[in-house]
C-alpha cells in the first residue's frame, strides 16, 4: 500500500476550507480512494481493495495542477515536490514591476 502526503497548509490559509473540501472530493471522484485529511495535510492510500484505482505521485502531481486549473487558483498557487515523497501546493509570489 502505497501513501502519499500533500500539505495544503498556504491553500487553507489563502483560500479557505471551501477549496479544501473541494479538493478532497475532486480527488476522491478521479482516484477512488478515501482522501484523509489532518489538519494541514491530506493523507492519500492506495491499496488492492476493488474498484480503487493505482496512482502514482506523478498523475497525483498532474491531477492537483488540473485542480488549480479548474478552480481558476493556477495564478496563485503551484504543485512542488516536498520531502520524503509528498507533494506540496505552495503560494506563488507576487513579483511587483516598478515603472
Amino acid at each position: 500500500m502505497e501513501k502519499i502526503a500533500v500539505d495544503i497548509m498556504e491553500l487553507r490559509n489563502k483560500s479557505g476550507n471551501e477549496a479544501v473540501e473541494d479538493l478532497v472530493k475532486f480527488l476522491e471522484e478521479k482516484l477512488g480512494v478515501k482522501v484523509d485529511v489532518s489538519g494541514d495535510k491530506l493523507l492519500l492510500s492506495s491499496s488492492e481493495g476493488k474498484g480503487m484505482k493505482e496512482f502514482s505521485r506523478s498523475y497525483l502531481r498532474v491531477l492537483l495542477r488540473k485542480f488549480l486549473h479548474k478552480t481558476e487558483l493556477k495564478e496563485d498557487f503551484r504543485v512542488i515536490a516536498g520531502a520524503n515523497g509528498s507533494l506540496i501546493v505552495k503560494g506563488k509570489k507576487i513579483v511587483e514591476v516598478e515603472e
